[in-house]
């Protein structure tokens, strides 16, 4: 059975820039009871930038919490359960603005969540089916501000089976080390997204300060591939610690 909803709310404007890595550099992260998860045989790590809107946390809104922005890096994983292959996503780091966000996401599921000053822009749109056009999330380090931008074109279109988009979009378990070195499982649902062709994607800003000197160098350098994904309404269910 799987646990009640925890969290509730949209996810939209997904900018997803993808970096195939050496499987060696994510290792060390990768949750006991899980494997790394490729795509043809390649590993990808994920930078991706998206508005989180309508935030619920069992149902309730939080006053000044339920519109926000997350930046967050990821990877992806796998676990076989009495045959069923359930495909993941393990975060390294996640943003966001609020401190509060950052508090229960790390008490709940011990995700690496920090809070910076964050902000973003979202280029309007002729019509729902087209994309806007620039799409910027932003936070603020020491050093200033930091920024993944893409541009965006053309008409939505459902995920081909079988392609890197859909690889990339389509994990719906999270797998997060705890302290003492098990793993939570959680199961999160959404329905299939829909995504935009982007001609151009960067990120810019001190990035050896959040993800290290060896992942730093990945994200900076440019992406192997991105899209921006529409999104859509999401649920995040309550966590389940693996069996050792």
């Amino acid at each position: 059975m799987i646990p009640r909803v925890f969290l509730t709310g949209e996810w939209r404007y997904l900018a997803m820039l993808n970096y195939r890595v050496d499987p060696a550099l994510l290792a060390p992260y990768v949750p006991r009871g899980t494997t790394l998860d490729q795509w043809q045989g390649t590993t990808y790590v994920s930078l991706v930038g998206f508005l989180f809107r309508d935030t619920r946390v069992l149902g309730i809104p939080l006053p000044l919490h339920r519109d926000f922005e997350e930046v967050n890096l990821r990877f992806y994983v796998r676990r076989e359960v009495a045959g069923e292959v359930r495909r993941g996503v393990t975060f390294i780091r996640e943003i966001v603005p609020r401190a509060a966000i950052a508090v229960v996401a790390r008490l709940a599921y011990n995700e690496p969540y920090v809070a910076l000053p964050m902000r973003h822009t979202i280029g309007a749109r002729n019509d729902a089916d087209r994309a806007p056009r620039t799409i910027r999330y932003e936070w603020r380090q020491r050093a200033g501000w930091s920024a993944l931008t893409v541009e965006a074109s053309g008409i939505a279109g459902a995920l081909a089976p079988g392609s890197e988009a859909e690889f990339i979009t389509e994990h719906y378990w999270g797998y997060t080390r705890q302290r003492d070195g098990g793993t939570v499982e959680y199961h999160v649902t959404h329905p299939r997204w829909r995504t935009w062709a982007v001609s151009s994607a960067a990120v810019q800003g001190d990035l050896a300060e959040l993800y290290g000197a060896r992942l730093g160098d990945v994200v900076r350098r440019p992406p192997d591939s991105a899209f921006l994904a529409e999104g859509s309404a999401i649920a995040v269910h309550l966590p389940t610690r693996l069996p050792r």
